[in-house]
């Protein structure tokens, strides 16, 4: 089987390389994104391998389905940029549900802690020979209120790694795990009461946007906001405008709303052209990361596995346990209980 690999970089390429020899699968690598001014290169493959920067429209899927591609392997957990809806009767997507949900939770948590300690200032001082500690001071996490959107795997490792610190944990989700001894509150509780907000919930047309200027609005003072998930659940005017205003004490952001074009890539010779990043990045209390979060050793070589097995899965069975669900966009409830094709 020979599948188009888009927005391939380097770690991906060692990662996929040292298995898909062993695993029957020959991979094509392209830098380029897809896109609608990309999907040609996809002609003559049997299907094609995507990140959560590639844009696979409606007119992209049916040019696949034109030209016999019958597969979109997505090698992220995320599928927002996949119209999966116009997927149905004519390509299979699949995608990986949990590469590494420690991966993100504890960069989450590096992230907190690198802010609110100021680690970044003094690693940058200190390579200066400046060993003053004016403007370093930070504040305990103990004693300290997390609330947690999302309480899915990365949601409730997240939780574990609060917990360990001696915070107090609420959450909000609208699908609760009560088994998991989570205390759940309402979304403007958790706005009100919490010192660290941390998303750890997918981008859907109910969480667009869930922080704007109306939840802002409801946090507490000094706030710290952590966004390691998908950039859309903030609304960056309303973020940058609530950091300008001092309501909210510090943002912690592996994702930004309009990624796309800008993340994965080396702008540093470069102007940006997207003015509310730039100040967003200029903020002293804003640390930004390139939707690194994933990025581990082991995430990798899960996400590869993973992707390569649902491709192997799908062409001996008929079927994979990772199908998206072209009616309802999940994998749970399915009424083909993965146990076959959803057409």
């Amino acid at each position: 089987m020979k599948f188009a690999f888009f927005d391939a970089k380097p770690y991906d390429i060692s990662s996929f390389e040292n298995i898909s020899k062993e695993k029957g699968v020959e991979f094509k690598f392209f830098e380029t994104k897809l896109n609608e001014d990309t999907m040609e290169l996809a002609h003559g493959f049997d299907g094609v391998c995507v990140f959560v920067n590639d844009t696979v429209t409606a007119k992209v899927i049916d040019y696949f389905y034109e030209n016999g591609i019958k597969m979109i392997a997505l090698r992220c957990a995320g599928f927002n940029n996949v119209d999966v809806k116009a997927a149905y009767g004519k390509v299979h997507i699949f995608h990986v549900p949990a590469y590494s949900p420690y991966a993100v939770a504890e960069h989450a948590m590096a992230m907190l802690l690198t802010s609110i300690r100021r680690i970044h200032k003094a690693y940058i001082r200190t390579k200066d020979f400046n060993f003053s500690l004016n403007g370093l001071t930070g504040f305990d996490l103990y004693g300290k209120t997390a609330g947690i959107i999302g309480t899915g795997k990365i949601g409730r490792i997240f939780i574990n790694i609060c917990k360990g610190f001696g915070m107090k944990v609420i959450a909000y989700d609208p699908y609760p795990s009560e088994e998991y001894g989570i205390e759940y509150v309402s979304l403007d509780e958790l706005l009100g009461r919490s010192d660290i907000i941390s998303l750890h919930c997918p981008l859907t047309k109910d969480t667009y946007h869930i922080i704007d200027y109306p939840s802002i609005e409801k946090v507490k003072k000094g706030v710290v906001i952590i966004n390691t998930s998908r950039g859309a659940l903030i609304n960056a005017e309303a973020l940058l405008e609530g950091i300008k205003s001092r309501k909210i004490g510090a943002a912690c952001l592996d994702v930004y709303e309009e990624e796309s074009d800008i993340f994965f890539e080396d702008f540093s010779g470069h102007i940006v052209s997207d003015d509310t990043l730039a100040r967003l990045i200029t903020m002293p209390n804003v640390l930004v990361t390139s939707h690194q979060a994933f990025l581990t050793e082991e995430a990798l070589r899960n996400i590869a596995e993973t992707t390569l097995n649902n491709i192997i899965e799908f062409s001996n069975n008929g079927c994979c346990e990772n199908e998206l669900c072209y009616h309802c966009g999940k994998t749970a409830n399915c009424k083909t209980n993965r146990i076959k094709k959803c057409f």
